[in-house]
């Protein structure tokens, strides 16, 4: 059964996970794409995506694996033949949760290692073709506003880098506006972001209270333009990317650092511990309502839908359950209940295709 079990895991895992990857593909496709970038940047960010999408399909992989095999070995009576031999429910479902803890570790170490890191490194490629898309503003020949209240305009941009004749009008300021015109300048880079330095140019301020004009003239003078060019090649903390043990042991301190509240932080690091312990559970789930129906020869379909329902019931009350979490520290454990709920369910499904829940027989007159 766990050869079959894994076999069946692997087939519905790579149809699944190939849906989920092919709708994100046609987004990223098309942004990237319509963006300017090439197909290996498309490459990488599908592939970057790609542990979270095995992520979210396991515990639907490892269900549709069980319920599958269950559902022909009944049809073809060897869960009869099994039963007659002697193995009760509860003896024939360790393969079950022999294939469940494996999919479970592999679920651990997507949700707790693959996943944030892949996720890190997702959003600063997003950051730098960002920045590469912002570095596209500097054409020449064209008024360019970068960002609201902001006219930027460069004549010619000379083969060393060096921007010619450059008109910069700041219209931010409620209180003033400020117009540099300057015959070069050069973008730098220094620790607080990047830096204009203009040579050989006029500043104008425009008093709006008293509409006082006033006129400086320099030889070099250094704007900050970190407000519309970004530089920064980092990315914002984000529990997203944390450390799971952190978020655990140190919750206060990465609350801060990303900037969510605590319930916040401790929901996503026990849901990256619940997460894989689903697919046991939806794997021994799906098992266990097939096998409490029995043998029938009209199949197991009515069992196969009751199964799909469990499974709804368990999503419905994982999604429940998100919100008073993240609300409240102290209901952290409310990201369990999902797993608890199935493990009830799966306790009372094998108690029932045992006969526990049966009545025993009334012995006959005279006995």
């Amino acid at each position: 059964m766990l050869s079959q079990l894994m076999v069946l895991f692997g087939f519905f895992a790579l149809v699944l996970v190939s849906i989920y990857w092919i709708n994100r593909a046609v987004i990223l496709f098309d942004t990237l794409i319509g963006d300017g970038q090439s197909v290996a940047v498309f490459l990488e960010f599908s592939m970057l995506s790609l542990p979270a999408v095995i992520g979210l399909v396991l515990p639907l992989a490892s269900f549709a694996a069980a319920v599958q095999l269950t559902n022909r070995m009944s049809n073809e009576s060897e869960l009869v033949v099994m039963q007659a031999t002697g193995f009760s429910p509860w003896r024939m479902a360790r393969p079950v949760a022999i294939f469940g803890i494996v999919v479970a570790l592999l679920g651990a170490i997507l949700t707790n290692a693959l996943i944030p890191t892949s996720s890190q490194q997702l959003k600063l490629r997003e950051k730098e073709i960002s920045q590469n898309m912002t570095a596209k503003l500097l054409k020449d020949g064209v008024f360019l506003h970068p960002t609201r209240g902001v006219t930027f305009y460069i004549r010619n941009i000379a083969d060393n880098g060096t921007l010619e004749d450059m008109f910069l009008s700041d219209n931010r300021d409620s209180e003033r506006r400020m117009t540099y015109t300057a015959k070069q300048a050069y973008l730098t880079r220094s620790e607080n972001g990047p830096r204009m330095v203009m040579v050989d140019g006029m500043t104008q301020a425009l008093d709006r209270a008293t509409n006082r004009l006033s006129v400086t003239y320099f030889q070099d003078f250094v704007y900050d333009v970190s407000g519309f060019l970004t530089d920064d090649a980092k990315i914002d903390p984000s529990r997203d990317f944390l450390s799971t043990w952190d978020m655990l042991t140190r919750t206060a301190e990465m609350a801060e650092l990303a900037r969510d509240s605590e319930g916040e932080i401790l929901e996503a690091a026990h849901k990256r511990i619940n997460d894989p312990i689903l697919c046991l559970v939806t794997a021994l789930l799906g098992f266990s309502a097939l096998i409490a129906g029995g043998f029938s020869r009209f199949g197991s379909g009515t069992y196969v839908l009751l199964s799909i329902v469990l499974i709804i019931v368990l999503m419905i009350i994982q999604s429940a359950v998100k919100d008073p979490a993240r609300a409240n520290a102290a209901l952290w454990w409310l990201t369990y209940l999902p797993s608890v709920a199935g493990l009830a369910m799966i306790g009372v499904l094998l108690s029932f295709a045992s006969g526990y829940f049966r009545r025993a027989p009334k012995p006959e007159a005279g006995v």
